[in-house]
């Protein structure tokens, strides 16, 4: 079983190295179309929250689209990760914390705009980390979520993902008693990466 602790200390190990090869080029066509889709749905996010933010690439590519946002912050559980977007900055608008989706370290509704990819099925807590994600959304703001979500994934549910919602009806369901309203899912990437928009 993968414990919280080895979860994050492996993103930790392999943060150096996240952007680069297959898996770097898979992460960042996910990160691009989830940017696509976020803008596409909250065109002029003024303030941004990425829940498991890894080494800031979305963050990166949002301030290159986004001239008018003022603040770009990013969150990560792995120490590692942090460090690594900081570095790779570049724009004083980039913020980076060390932290976890179940205790996001900042006020109500601070944010347009909260995303999350491909950071989800790793929350020890998911509906907790959902909780904090609506109550740090602005009123008619846009939360996105990418992830690997699909009815293919059924035969995970065991073991030490037993608890996951890794099927759209499970997440539907975890993003409703969230308080989540207006729920749209879309195929993101091949078969099993999908994305969720939904509303404060």
């Amino acid at each position: 079983m993968m414990t919280r602790d080895r979860d994050v200390q492996a993103f930790h190990d392999r943060s150096a190295g996240y952007e680069t090869g297959y898996r770097g080029q898979l992460h960042t066509d996910i990160v691009t179309r989830s940017v696509d889709l976020a803008l596409a749905r909250y065109p002029e996010p003024s303030r941004v929250l990425d829940v498991g933010c890894g080494t800031g690439l979305l963050l990166r590519e949002l301030g290159r689209r986004l001239p008018d946002a003022t603040e770009l912050t990013g969150i990560d559980a792995a120490a590692g990760m942090v460090d690594q977007a900081r570095a790779k900055a570049g724009d004083p608008r980039l913020t980076f914390v060390q932290g976890t989706a179940e205790r996001l370290p900042f006020p109500d509704a601070a944010f347009d705009l909260v995303i999350s990819t491909t950071s989800f099925d790793h929350w020890a807590d998911q509906p907790a980390g959902l909780a904090e994600c609506h109550r740090v959304l602005a009123p008619r703001g846009c939360f996105v979520l990418t992830d690997i979500c699909s009815s293919w994934l059924l035969p995970t549910l065991t073991g030490s993902r037993r608890d996951r919602a890794r099927t759209p009806l499970r997440a539907t369901r975890l993003l409703a008693a969230a308080g989540f309203r207006s729920l749209a899912w879309h195929r993101l990437y091949a078969v099993i990466v999908r994305t969720v928009t939904a509303t404060a």
